[in-house]
């Protein structure tokens, strides 16, 4: 049996992998898909103090009071950066890293350093009534949709979801300074259909930091995967167990 946690990305809730969830525990796996602070059940945490910070304590936390080990920590988008920096604190609890359409980090990055047009969500945050509000985005005609969502009800379930994500989890960096986080194995998988403008994808490396080749797979549809396609995912992931 394998532990799998499924960390969302921005403005995201934990239920965005409720058609994941069932495959993977339907193959025999044990998965975790909490909401990180700010989201879902947990919307009414959501504040100007909210960062990148409280969401690496919220997958730290949660696989020290669940005792976990040797987990498959996925993080889809924003979440590139959040399972990072939880790895870099507990990579020995961590077997496996997968970067699912994620901002990929070196070392004090911020999400700014990984996908440019994050400044522009920053300024808009910083120029609002709040301050520090930053609004999902917005839905676009096909192919884009939400998300690359496209199907009508699965748009409508999706909006249900979104909430406004805190500035301070585009501004706070990533920790990788423990050379212990260099041995963990990583998986990348890119969703390759309709990529908005001004959505830049940083090319991986041919070599792992742990020396090996690297593992990069495709997923022929938009960013939200585990809404359009989670059969194919659930395979991709179980490939891991």
């Amino acid at each position: 049996m394998t532990t799998f946690l499924l960390v969302h990305g921005a403005w995201h809730s934990g239920r965005c992998w409720d058609r994941v969830v069932p495959l993977l525990e339907a193959a025999g796996h044990r998965v975790f898909a909490p909401s990180l602070t700010g989201y879902g059940d947990k919307v009414h945490l959501l504040g100007p103090d909210v960062g990148l910070d409280t969401h690496v304590d919220d997958v730290v936390e949660l696989i020290a009071e669940q005792h976990l080990s040797d987990v498959v920590l996925v993080g889809h988008s924003y979440a590139g950066l959040v399972i990072s920096s939880a790895a870099n604190r507990i990579p020995e609890r961590i077997a496996h890293l997968v970067y699912l359409d994620a901002m990929v980090p070196q070392d004090g990055e911020s999400a700014v350093d990984v996908q440019p047009v994050a400044r522009q969500l920053i300024e808009l945050a910083e120029k609002s009534e709040s301050g520090w509000r930053v609004p999902p985005m917005p839905e676009r005609p096909a192919p884009f949709g939400l998300f690359g969502v496209t199907d009508p009800e699965d748009v409508a379930w999706l909006r249900g979801m979104l909430s406004d994500q805190p500035v301070r989890c585009l501004q706070q960096p990533v920790r990788l300074d423990n050379p212990a986080v260099n041995e963990i194995p990583r998986t990348h998988i890119h969703n390759v259909g309709a990529t908005p403008s001004g959505i830049t994808r940083r090319p991986v490396p041919p070599i792992q930091p742990n020396g090996t080749p690297a593992q990069v797979r495709e997923l022929p549809t938009g960013h939200d995967c585990m809404i359009t396609m989670p059969g194919e995912l659930s395979e991709l992931l179980l490939k891991l167990a």
